[in-house]
């Protein structure tokens, strides 16, 4: 038996000692890898187009997805598409499908939703930023720099718009 001032060391100690077992069991949360999934860049109207003097209208589309693909194991997809048209047609389109690997253990849902569709694609966003500007220069023209995007306050918005709707249809069903 051990007395005060001792040295424990773990094999001073018996099974029936109240240490973990070491597992960990704290919440962890990790970028694993990225990549591309698809990348398409189409120039239709090349060389046309270089000549073309008016200013192009430039959407950009953008869709986060995310997926379970085992139990500590999450994908995130982001898919990005970019248009430029101007009068005469269009000039470029870039679509991009870019996941991530997110390795989650010991999180609630509570917090692994907003990782997934918030933290996540806002550590990714960079990486994916640059393969547009790099498609689009690569294609012929200027790069495309998108701006930066507030991830968060985008799944907090698109969370709040979704329980008023909740929020509503209860409402609607009780009358």
């Amino acid at each position: 038996m051990a007395e005060e001032g001792d040295i424990i060391t773990p094999l001073d100690l018996d099974a029936n000692s109240p240490v973990p077992n070491g597992e960990d069991t704290s919440p962890a949360i990790g970028l694993i890898s990225q990549y591309i999934k698809d990348l398409s860049v189409e120039n239709p109207n090349s060389p046309d187009s270089y000549q073309w003097t008016d200013a192009p209208e430039v959407s950009i589309d953008f869709n986060i997805g995310a997926r379970p693909l085992g139990p500590d194991v999450h994908e995130i997809e982001m898919k990005i598409t970019a248009t430029s048209k101007a009068p005469q047609g269009t000039q470029y389109v870039v679509e991009l499908l870019y996941g991530a690997l997110i390795g989650m253990r010991n999180v609630t849902e509570e917090q692994a939703h907003p990782f997934l569709f918030a933290e996540g694609p806002r550590l990714v966003f960079p990486f994916a930023r640059r393969i547009i500007a790099d498609a689009v220069r690569d294609a012929g023209y200027p790069p495309l720099l998108l701006e930066p995007i507030d991830f968060n306050g985008l799944y907090l918005s698109q969370l709040q718009a979704r329980q008023a709707e909740e929020l509503a249809a209860g409402t609607a069903g009780q009358a």
